[in-house]
């Protein structure tokens, strides 16, 4: 007989009258092991509190065994529990040698609340009305939009039609999809089934807190952790987690700084095994995590350190660009301006490999608690590369901009500009800022004169850095030359 799944076959499963003996919860399957393959995502409604079901977005492979006590012969089989986002194409199940799967097909749930109930059916269940009296009491059969069919203890079929709750045998896995099989046992007894599938409406990515320490000196409590969301519309409960760091192609509360430098050291918790996947990076924890539906569950990625940092403040006019030819109008790039804000930024060495995700900065503030100044995400970065975000707009640092001259001589092939900028610090505190200019009319130029030596000079940029005292001001003055040949006009 050629493997197929045969429609009066499949019309005895869904109708509950399989060859199989329901031993536990998710139509006729307990689950033993479960272990998730979670890929990274940057989609915000995963993690946000605003998004209501499953989700499209995000990425994650399951591997799961469920106990099935079966009878020997040829019969169908439904294994319920899929998540309402499972990939239909994806699916697989394995019994070893102790059955052959002739065929499958893949019941996906529709979104009500009917048909989430789809996952239990085999389960016993207990329907009541909304003034509390049962309605009905036995296994269920069926769910959709035509009510629930359910066998009661004494043999009879009662659909339901209107009803209160259902309350589900403890331990029964939700979700709405099931796998109909085409199954040939060998041999009656348990046998353990191995699924795979995929499904979206699960993903993972990191968030960084940085607490800063207080004094002078850029110093920061760093913890790191892994967010995993789970939206998929099916709980997950001990499972084995491993996540994955990269970019594939698919088609808690903070700790305060100063409290912690204080304490004793905690005893060691484990923490995450790091290995290379390919391309990648997988992040193995150390213990089973619990994954109910419609949770975000935060999770140690490395054990927290104190690190060094760097604070900026960043001033930077225009952008790196080479144009075709000299540009020699005089309105072009006059970038001039009064009291701008001055960027503030943070930047930290990699202490090691750190996955895709958010960095957030906090301060203790005189009171004690921890206040955010500011959040920005960072990309995958190596052990030892910089990591750098920009905080905000610094509340007493400003900045003013003007040119101050600028001449085209077209016989000798060159153009003067000049600038000066104004720097002022309204704080108690003397700060160094870092003025970031792009001299962009042309790719060969040169610095002729300025009033602090630069920092920082190659064919895209020009950087200085600049003291400026608490409560005052600072100036810097700077002239370049641009230079090109006839050919080049």
């Amino acid at each position: 007989m050629q493997p197929r799944l045969l429609t009066a076959t499949l019309a005895l499963a869904l109708a509950g009258t399989t060859a199989c003996a329901a031993s536990g919860p998710a139509g006729g399957s307990n689950p033993i092991g479960t272990a998730l393959t979670v890929y990274h995502a940057d989609n915000d409604a995963l993690f946000s509190g605003d998004a209501q079901g499953a989700l499209d977005s995000g990425h994650a492979v399951i591997h799961e065994q469920r106990e099935v006590s079966l009878q020997a012969g040829r019969h169908a089989l439904r294994i319920g529990g899929l998540p309402a986002s499972v990939d239909p194409e994806a699916v697989s199940v394995n019994f070893g040698s102790g059955a052959d799967v002739l065929g499958r097909r893949i019941v996906l749930a529709r979104g009500s609340a009917d048909s989430a109930l789809a996952g239990h059916i085999g389960e016993h269940v207990v329907v009541n009305g909304s003034n509390g009296q049962t309605l009905a009491d036995g296994t269920l059969l069926g769910a959709g939009g035509d009510g629930l069919t359910v066998r009661s203890t004494g043999g009879s079929v009662i659909v339901v039609h209107d009803y209160a709750t259902v309350a589900l045998q403890a331990g029964s896995i939700n979700g709405g999809g099931s796998i109909l099989l085409d199954v040939d046992v060998k041999s009656s007894g348990a046998h353990d089934a191995r699924l795979s599938y995929s499904t979206s409406g699960i993903g993972w990515r990191a968030a960084y807190i940085a607490t800063l320490a207080p004094g002078a000196k850029c110093q920061i409590h760093f913890d790191p952790q892994a967010s995993i969301a789970n939206r998929s519309g099916r709980d997950y409960d001990n499972a084995k987690i491993k996540l994955v760091a990269g970019q594939p192609n698919l088609a808690g509360a903070p700790r305060v700084m100063a409290k912690v430098m204080m304490a004793e050291a905690a005893p060691a918790r484990p923490m995450p095994q790091q290995r290379a996947l390919g391309d990648y990076r997988s992040f193995s924890l150390p213990h089973e995590v619990d994954l109910p539906d419609g949770t975000v569950t935060l999770t140690p990625l490395y054990a927290a350190s104190d690190l060094d940092c760097t604070r900026q403040y960043l001033l930077e006019s225009g952008g790196a660009w080479h144009p075709p030819k000299p540009i020699l109008e005089a309105d072009y790039g006059n970038e001039s301006f009064q009291d701008r804000p001055i960027a503030s930024t943070l930047q930290l060495d990699a202490p090691a490999a750190l996955p895709a995700g958010t960095l957030r900065v906090l301060t203790i503030d005189q009171d004690g608690a921890p206040e955010l100044l500011g959040q920005g995400d960072i990309p995958d970065t190596p052990k030892g590369q910089q990591a750098s975000i920009t905080l905000g707009e610094s509340f007493e640092l400003r900045a003013s901009r003007e040119r101050t001259a600028f001449a085209v001589n077209q016989n000798a092939h060159t153009m003067d500009e000049a600038y000066r900028i104004s720097l002022s610090n309204g704080g108690d505190v003397a700060r160094t800022i870092t003025v970031r200019e792009h001299p962009n009319r042309w790719h060969v130029w040169t610095l002729v004169s300025s009033s602090s030596k630069p920092a920082r000079q190659d064919p895209d940029t020009l950087e200085f850095v600049v003291n400026v005292p608490a409560r005052g001001k600072a100036m810097l003055d700077y002239r370049v030359r641009y230079n090109w040949t006839a050919n080049e006009e």
